[in-house]
């Protein structure tokens, strides 16, 4: 085995667990270890009153800390609830006169990191710290790769890692070193069921849709591109999932809703990652009215699932979830925050506005793209509070049905939460003369180099021209929502695996993990 890149510390490890194979010890045996309490429960109830029940204590987990006193020593076990202390004697492990297990394999091949299983019992030290003293060890893994130090002082972990290239890209040894991580991932489980049991009780169906698409619709997004060899044709991963679930309302379902993990291959940054989980739902015989008011009712729902309570800690500020939720047409939006009036402005005009706000365009912004980008750097980071922005104008929504009573808009809403668009949300377009027009605009679009314009998809134009019930639909992204209700800035910090760019290797060239 070449060593040229592992450091001393590695190197020394790998030969401790070539000194336990010599003395016989498996340093990854196969059998189950039979787990009886977690250390969380210990350290809630053991006391002198009930010491019965942990008198046969049977725990695995982690080293975290080993404190050697010469005959005695004590260690931090971690396991997935939490850390508790634990007490080795020598000639409790060793009674007889052999003291090799102590002497040996626990003060020199043992190292922090190192998974063992213990059996002992409960007992509080004379500091008051409820720890186990420990009768017998096993190790169940050797760790052949030091963790990352923290260092303590007076109970505080400075230094607890916070380099976010490490912690990203080594989730793993995050998550051993700050476990309070954890929850928020089991805050962001809790978030997934709750919605999932909002929609179950009100008689939504889950279901699934492909993630490899022949085209890909739903959004304004740049696809990835793969390649079916059987085929021989290419493939995209969705960007959505919005044309496949509408296909099954036309179906005949009334409301579906899928978890869609979608990939956009744009630029990553705190709010962006290119795969990321949306909930679409589509509800028959709906409108974006009915939309606005059980989206309101879903979000006060998970809030106070998640903190027992409407009112949520978001940086500096606290949001409040309480329905009802404000609602403000986008062309209001834009006047109160820019002083203009864009609402009967042709394309020429818009250019003009945007240069007077100095906003950046190109030539392939055609109408909607230009409103869209005046909203976006001028008003978007107004909303604080959860606020539906509703009515936009028809260039910027492709999928969405005309205005009842609005020419020139459609019945849209996006909701808008800490400055940022969590829901996105139709009355659905279900006339397919009106349907095929609107995608034609999306391919002029495309001609003139809007790499984000839709692509025709004539199977989805088949499914409407038999017919597709009115219709209200909506996209909510959960890794956002999940930032705000965890108090995250960052996606990378709800997301445990994000993308992260090739590590660089020996040599300086990057390569990816093999």
């Amino acid at each position: 085995m070449s060593t040229h890149h592992f450091s001393e510390q590695e190197i020394i490890r790998r030969e401790k667990r070539t000194e336990l194979e010599k003395l016989g010890i498996d340093p990854y045996p196969a059998a189950a270890f039979p787990i009886t309490h977690t250390a969380a429960d210990i350290k809630a109830n053991f006391s002198e009153e009930n010491k019965e029940a942990y008198s046969e204590i049977s725990l695995a987990g982690r080293l975290m800390s080993i404190r050697d006193m010469g005959k005695a020593s004590f260690a931090a076990l971690q396991d997935h609830s939490g850390r508790i202390q634990i007490y080795v004697k020598r000639d409790d492990i060793c009674p007889e006169e052999d003291k090799t297990l102590y002497n040996t394999v626990w003060k020199k091949l043992v190292d922090i990191g190192d998974i063992i299983g213990i059996k002992g019992y409960g007992f509080i030290t004379k500091t008051g710290e409820t720890s186990i003293h420990v009768k017998e060890f096993t190790i169940l893994t050797k760790s052949l790769k030091p963790l990352p130090v923290v260092k303590e002082a007076e109970g505080q972990s400075f230094d607890a890692v916070t380099d976010p290239e490490f912690r990203y890209r080594q989730r793993y040894a995050d998550l051993i070193i700050n476990p309070q991580l954890k929850n928020t991932f089991i805050k962001r489980t809790v978030m997934i069921n709750t919605i999932r049991g909002f929609l179950n009780k009100h008689g939504a169906l889950e279901v699934d849709t492909p993630v490899l698409q022949s085209i890909p619709g739903g959004a304004a997004a740049r696809p990835f591109i793969t390649h079916h060899n059987a085929l021989d044709i290419p493939l995209y991963l969705r960007i959505a999932n919005e044309l496949y679930l509408k296909r099954l309302i036309v179906g005949g379902f009334d409301w579906v809703y899928e978890f869609s993990r979608n990939f956009r291959n744009e630029g990553m940054d705190r709010t962006h990652n290119p795969e990321f989980t949306i909930l679409e739902f589509y509800v028959a015989y709906q409108d974006y009215f009915w939309m606005m008011n059980t989206t309101e009712n879903l979000l006060e729902q998970v809030a106070v699932a998640m903190h027992n309570t409407t009112d949520v800690p978001v940086g500096d500020k606290t949001i409040s979830f309480k329905t009802p939720f404000k609602r403000v047409s986008i062309y209001e939006a834009v006047k109160e925050h820019t002083g203009f009036d864009i609402s009967e402005m042709d394309e020429d005009a818009l250019r003009d506005v945007c240069r007077k706000l100095h906003i950046e365009t190109t030539p392939s912004m055609g109408r909607g793209k230009l409103i869209d980008e005046i909203f976006g750097n001028k008003c978007e980071h107004h909303y604080i509070q959860p606020t539906f922005i509703i009515d936009y104008p028809v260039e910027m929504s492709p999928l969405t049905k005309k205005h009842r009573s609005k020419p020139g808009l459609v019945e849209r809403f996006e909701l808008m939460i800490n400055g940022k668009e969590i829901a996105n949300a139709y009355s659905e377009l279900n006339d397919p003369v009106d349907q095929r027009e609107r995608f034609e605009e999306q391919v002029k679009l495309m001609e003139r180099g809007d790499d984000e314009a839709m692509f025709i998809d004539y199977d989805f134009l088949r499914a409407l021209e038999y017919g597709m019930p009115p219709t209200s639909g909506i996209g909510i992204g959960i890794d956002r929502l999940c930032m705000l209700l965890t108090n995250q800035s960052s996606i990378q910090d709800v997301l445990f695996f994000p993308q992260m760019r090739p590590e660089k290797r020996e040599g300086g060239e990057e390569k990816p993990e093999q």
